[in-house]
């Protein structure tokens, strides 16, 4: 094959995501047929496609790329019968030809990488992405298209983006998001009529606790858990829920949830959620819903669609809650 063939071959093999090696040679002693530079593709199942030499030395790099592919580390290979002590660094075996000749290779596997889809479009869905790239982690754009879903919606779509996650093919769905907020939607998507099966693949918050507060440090504790998943390692979340203490990528931009309704004194520019019990600004709501003649004011989707499921329940709560501030 030629270097441009090696080249199209490696390309199609990256966009199906399949696994391969790449095999150069680097420094040959005669007598030997490979030269510097030849180049060949071994793929997961030993099949090889190129040239690095004769049949003394294939069934060595056959052996040696398929260990690398396996490991995901390259390999500096020689094959060789000279007397030499070996390297540090370089694996060395015997040349299997009697024309003693010696011939190096570089061999670098390229696996698939592994796929993340992040929902959303706030700074901490942005830092999530700038991560996972560097990470090396592939960036696409469907639920369905990835192991791990993110959610780094953060009230604004939140119910929406949890329901198309939960549907979708995802292994794992990671939410930057407190318990309290988690719970909420989790009955919001039984409403919705997601099974339970489904909403076990709801994580949230999406990673350890360590009192991340900026966007790119929710980002950061988010992809902790995004990563944990992705090598096969789960993520304890067992860290009590308290006021005191914010769950880990809950974030300073997921306010903590209240004790309870009342806790704080209404204002005339504040209502309290009755569903959450959190101050919501009458000027700048998200969803402002009518019931029986009086404006219930909310700054996320989850209340707002729990609240429309059972309105005269929360009316109820809400005149008891503020009965208690007015005793």
């Amino acid at each position: 094959m030629t270097a441009d063939e090696i080249l199209q071959l490696a390309q199609s093999l990256n966009g199906r995501d399949e696994p391969y090696a790449l095999v150069t040679v680097v420094r040959v002693a005669a007598p030997t047929s490979a030269y510097v530079g030849a180049q060949a593709i071994v793929r997961r199942d030993g099949t090889i496609e190129g040239w690095i030499g004769g049949g003394c030395a294939k069934e060595v790099v056959i052996e040696a790329a398929r260990q690398a592919i396996s490991s995901g580390e390259p390999r500096l290979v020689r094959i060789t019968n000279d007397d030499h002590a070996p390297e540090t660094g370089v694996e060395q075996h015997a040349m299997a030809c009697a024309s003693n000749g010696t011939i190096e290779l570089f061999i670098q596997p390229y696996s698939p990488r592994i796929s993340l889809c992040v929902l959303g479009d706030t700074p901490a869905a942005e830092d999530a992405r700038f991560f996972a790239q560097r990470l090396g982690i592939r960036l696409v754009a469907l639920p369905d298209e990835a192991p791990v879903v993110l959610i780094a919606t953060q009230g604004n779509g939140d119910a929406e983006a949890l329901e198309r996650a939960l549907a979708g093919a995802a292994r794992h769905v990671l939410m930057i998001a407190s318990r309290r907020k988690a719970d909420k939607l989790r009955e919001v998507m039984r409403m919705r009529g997601i099974d339970e099966t489904r909403l076990a693949r709801l994580q949230a918050p999406a990673g350890p606790d360590a009192g991340a507060k900026t966007p790119a440090e929710i980002a950061l504790v988010a992809m902790t858990g995004v990563l944990a998943l992705l090598r096969g390692r789960g993520v304890a979340n067992d860290q009590p829920a308290t006021h005191e203490t914010r769950d880990a990528a809950g974030s300073a931009m997921d306010a903590p949830s209240m004790a309870g309704i009342g806790a704080v004194a209404e204002t005339a520019a504040t209502f309290i959620n009755p569903v959450c019990g959190m101050a919501v600004s009458i000027t700048t709501p998200k969803h402002v819903e009518t019931f029986d003649g009086d404006d219930y004011y909310f700054c996320c989707d989850g209340c707002w669609e729990t609240f429309k499921q059972n309105p005269a329940k929360y009316a109820a709560i809400r005149r008891v809650s503020m009965a208690k501030v007015s005793a």
